[in-house]
């Protein structure tokens, strides 16, 4: 896996998740937040550290986790299981990996935005 390529694909599944409509945003590690306030602010263009792309320590397939916001009044578990089918999708169909090749995509729900500030929160 080379850098470009991993960054393509982080992108692509950035964009994928932003997409769907039940999502308010991406969700970066304590980890990823630690490591982006010590080093210099990257260009706009840098993929979302909400996105990991690795592939198994046998080298076969990929393993993607996408860490995503939603918004009230969808559930998430819907939601995740979308975002994981359009990023397969987006991925294997737009030529960025190869369909036969094993693919994983984990989709996780980190927290739910509250639409209206004074409204409570939901869990």
């Amino acid at each position: 896996m080379t850098t470009v390529q991993a960054r393509e694909i982080r992108r692509a599944c950035a964009e994928t998740a932003l997409a769907h409509p039940g999502v308010a945003a991406l969700q970066p590690t304590l980890a990823d937040r630690l490591t982006a306030a010590a080093t210099p602010p990257r260009s706009a263009a840098a993929p979302p550290a909400a996105v990991r792309v690795e592939r198994p320590p046998t080298g076969a397939g990929w393993h993607i986790e996408v860490r995503c916001i939603v918004h009230p009044g969808r559930r998430s578990l819907d939601v995740a299981r979308q975002i994981r089918e359009n990023i397969h999708a987006t991925l294997t169909a737009g030529g960025l990996l190869d369909p036969i090749e094993p693919l994983t995509v984990q989709v996780t729900i980190t927290a739910i935005v509250r639409d209206d500030p004074g409204a409570p929160a939901h869990a």
